[in-house]
């Protein structure tokens, strides 16, 4: 009786943290649940040296291996795109400024608000990322909205009053990493870092303090060296949980459900290693 009693008070204390970091960080365009990348991602790096450039591009497309996406051909074009440069607010104006539908398109559940892009533009933090995501027919892939210049979407009606055949895909991440406010930092916990906000929809103003996470490379002076188990249960859960719901709550409940799972799983054997 007494064993059960602890098992139970573990897995309510790993949920209520995995609902907790999920409140923080989850951050889809409103209306909207969390989408994630569904074909191959392109990983390019601009304005870093080779080396650096390459070892970035090596391991965010390591991360999505790991994800099961694939991994596009040498010279394919970019859909995460990774910009180093002195001046964070200066390349993010004249981005949006020459491609504003690059980061806004003109359709349904695409992105953040227009508040959001102009802090994406002024903010001094040392990484900056866009997310661009389509709603799809999960069937078909086809654009499950109106697209600029186009007819009404077709898609197939289907699902019920909890389920739909829409899902969200990522399409496209800008990410931009100012070296002068990164300084100090190994490229190594900068690339996970990268890796960690490509991946996911994360909110730049997430509070992240109390959980083991690469997050917190530029709050923490003692921030993980790398990527951390609790991160990749969150990227993975995201990535192979059911998001068939109707209710974007009920999405990202699948996402907890699962990353709880995980980290349940995983507490035993950290006990065990501990020994």
């Amino acid at each position: 009786m007494t064993e059960v009693d602890e098992v139970t008070v573990t897995g309510q204390r790993v949920r209520e943290a995995v609902n907790n970091f999920l409140d923080e960080v989850t951050d889809p365009p409103r209306g909207r649940g969390p989408a994630r990348w569904s074909d191959s991602v392109c990983v390019g790096a601009v304005n870093l040296r080779r080396e650096s450039g390459q070892y970035v591009v090596d391991r965010v497309s390591e991360v999505a291996l790991d994800l099961g996406l694939d991994i596009g051909e040498p010279g394919c074009s970019p859909n995460i795109l990774v910009l180093a440069t002195e001046d964070g607010p200066g390349l993010a104006r004249a981005l949006v400024s020459e491609r504003p539908y690059a980061f806004r398109p003109g359709y349904a559940g695409a992105s953040q608000s227009r508040a959001s892009l102009q802090r994406f533009q002024s903010t001094e933090r040392p990484v900056r990322w866009w997310h661009v995501s389509l709603p799809v027919d999960a069937d078909t892939g086809v654009a499950a909205v109106s697209m600029p210049g186009e007819g009404p979407a077709m898609v197939s009606v289907q699902g019920s009053l909890l389920r739909t055949e829409i899902r969200n895909d990522l399409t496209r991440a800008f990410i931009i990493v100012d070296f002068v406010r990164a300084e100090g930092v190994s490229l190594e916990q900068l690339a996970d870092y990268v890796a960690m906000v490509a991946f996911a929809q994360v909110d730049p103003e997430a509070r992240t303090l109390a959980f083991d996470t690469i997050l917190n490379l530029f709050e923490d002076e003692a921030a993980p060296p790398r990527m951390t188990d609790w991160d990749m249960a969150y990227l993975r859960s995201l990535y192979s949980a059911e998001l068939n719901q109707r209710s974007s709550s009920a999405q990202r409940g699948a996402i907890a459900s699962s990353m709880s799972r995980d980290r349940e799983r995983a507490e035993p054997q950290a006990e065990t290693d501990d020994e």
